[in-house]
């Protein structure tokens, strides 16, 4: 099964009175689709927008690995102890929020901050909180998260380059720059915003159409 969703049919959330601009994949908040709850783990995929100075304040989660790749600007995070970290393009952030854990986001810079944050539910909850950056993760290498079936993968391509995708139970990409075309299908791209939906696909490969970046979700485990 192959399931395409374009960038422009994701739920609007945020406030922009306050400068931010989220667009979720999954039902979030006020935005409920039964039939649009999880993927295999992933649970969530927001493309946050915060203009200078906006974030989230403090707020609590608890058993769930968040995950977050910024596409421009600097994204400062801020522990429950007031610790900060700032994670740039390229950096793979992870937060395990185990039994529980308080945390805020900020763009603390000058300019426009956009990032996208992933939501995935861990094979069992509880535990001891856990907080990683990988500083300018490469191409090809693959990113396994903790306490999930769940492996990421970033491709950047140049134009016309090709790359497989993961052959697993389920695969979600997302576009983040530039387009991709599925090998073997007639549709339009895939462009930058635009996610795919893949379960049981086997071998699959796409085509960049410029420079392109794309994240690749590789979930196995059991259920929806």
């Amino acid at each position: 099964m192959l399931q395409v969703t374009l960038a422009g049919d994701r739920y609007r959330g945020g406030d922009a009175s306050a400068g931010t601009d989220t667009r979720h994949a999954f039902s979030f908040g006020a935005f409920y689709d039964p039939d649009n709850i999880r993927f295999g783990p992933l649970t969530a995929c927001n493309e946050e927008r915060l203009a200078p100075g906006a974030g989230f304040a403090p707020h609590p989660h608890r058993d769930l690995e968040i995950v977050s790749w910024v596409m421009e600007g600097e994204l400062t995070h801020e522990d429950g102890e007031g610790r900060t970290t700032v994670v740039r393009p390229g950096d793979v952030q992870r937060l395990t929020t185990g039994a529980g854990v308080t945390h805020g986001e900020r763009n603390a810079g000058a300019a426009p901050l956009r990032f996208l944050q992933m939501w995935l539910v861990p094979d069992e909850p509880g535990g001891a909180p856990e907080y990683e950056v990988v500083r300018g993760i490469a191409d090809g290498t693959p990113y396994a998260l903790p306490r999930t079936a769940a492996v990421l993968h970033v491709r950047r391509l140049r134009d016309g380059a090709r790359t497989a995708v993961p052959a697993a139970p389920r695969v979600y990409a997302h576009v983040l720059r530039g387009a991709v075309r599925l090998g073997g299908h007639d549709a339009e791209p895939l462009r930058a915003g635009d996610a795919l939906r893949l379960t049981d696909g086997g071998e699959l490969a796409v085509r960049a159409e410029g420079e392109t970046e794309l994240l690749m979700w590789e979930l196995g485990g059991d259920g929806w």
